[in-house]
């Protein structure tokens, strides 16, 4: 089988959640309540991710900008891990509830990839309003209310064909759907914790180091080929 990888961005490329950094940093008492809510599931990803990006004017655009990219921190060995998903020819996509105006000039130096997934800013009007091109389809859970943003597991379902032997790297909740249709999950934080919960298998990584190794020792072991 040849394989492919699925990784998300916030807490698994970076080593923080970028969306809860630039919330804290600039309406943190406001934010608070929306992701609460949305910890609670008394709301969906994607009102939440909605409602706080209502909060922050297009005119802090410049502002929100630059803290992202002066506070993100990519995790370590990401770039080699790239380089390697590269020299061998095996599919990389980022799939993220994040936002394209911060996670594009992040990534754009290890690229390119084949593709990226996630949301996309518009500035136009008074408010930051998020737009979701990234849909859920029929067999998401929550088609009905299309409730994911960026729906992961659509994405995947997309993407992959047959023979695809699927690499998801994920650290949150919002990853285990996705996690339930790969052939390795590559899980840290609250994705360990939810695999174990219900009994899905991973390994865990902290660093893409690890993950690196993970792969090379799939392929190595004749597991997986690369795409050609």
């Amino acid at each position: 089988m040849k394989p492919i990888i699925f990784c998300d961005f916030d807490g698994t490329i970076t080593k923080t959640d970028n969306i809860f950094s630039l919330m804290t940093e600039f309406v943190p008492q406001e934010s608070e309540k929306i992701a609460k809510a949305m910890m609670e599931q008394t709301i969906s990803f994607k009102d939440g991710l909605s409602a706080m990006f209502h909060l922050l004017s297009t005119q802090q655009k410049d502002e929100v900008i630059q803290y992202l990219m002066d506070t993100a921190i990519i995790r370590d060995g990401f770039g080699d891990f790239v380089r390697y998903a590269q020299d061998h020819g095996i599919p990389f996509y980022i799939v993220s509830g994040g936002v394209d105006f911060f996670i594009e000039p992040l990534v754009e130096k290890y690229g390119p990839f084949s593709g990226i997934y996630c949301n996309t800013a518009d500035f136009s009007g008074e408010q930051i309003k998020l737009i979701y091109s990234n849909s859920c389809d029929e067999e998401c859970a929550k088609y009905s209310i299309q409730g994911c943003g960026c729906c992961k597991p659509s994405v995947m379902r997309k993407v992959a064909k047959e023979d695809h032997f699927k690499i998801v790297i994920g650290d949150s909740l919002s990853d285990f759907e996705a996690a339930k249709q790969a052939d390795i999950v590559l899980a840290r934080d609250h994705l360990i914790q939810r695999c174990e919960e219900l009994q899905v298998p991973y390994k865990p990584f902290i660093t893409f180091h690890d993950c690196l190794k993970i792969v090379q020792e799939l392929i190595e072991t004749k597991h997986t080929i690369p795409a050609t």
